[in-house]
């Protein structure tokens, strides 16, 4: 059963039956069970104070510490550029040898031969 409500939304009946109990319990409070209103202390005032001031120190000393960490090791690094097949220094040596002969090198170690 949908009852309809001054405003025109349609409301289950779960929701009628939450509303009563809010309702029911929010008249059931009178003003001998609330606490006389006070302003807040000087105290409470000044912890709140303190602890802003204590977050807004970490949160600046966080941010320096992050300027100085990025800072030493360059900021961001870039990527690496990308790696290119081995080339050799030389020339391809050919398949087939030079008909050249070899000329022989004189060793530093070897004794010269005399000629006489």
């Amino acid at each position: 059963m949908n009852h309809s409500p001054v405003d025109g939304s349609v409301r289950e009946p779960v929701e009628e039956r939450l509303r009563a109990a809010l309702a029911a319990r929010a008249n059931a409070v009178g003003p001998a069970e609330l606490r006389p209103l006070r302003p807040p202390t000087d105290a409470l005032r000044a912890r709140r104070l303190s602890l802003r001031g204590t977050v807004v120190g970490l949160l600046a000393l966080a941010a320096v510490a992050a300027l100085v960490l990025f800072t030493l090791h360059g900021g961001t690094s870039r990527p690496a550029p990308p790696a290119h097949p081995p080339r050799p220094s030389v020339g391809t040596p050919s398949p087939v040898p030079s008909s050249a002969s070899p000329t022989p090198v004189a060793s530093p170690s070897a004794p010269e031969p005399d000629a006489r």
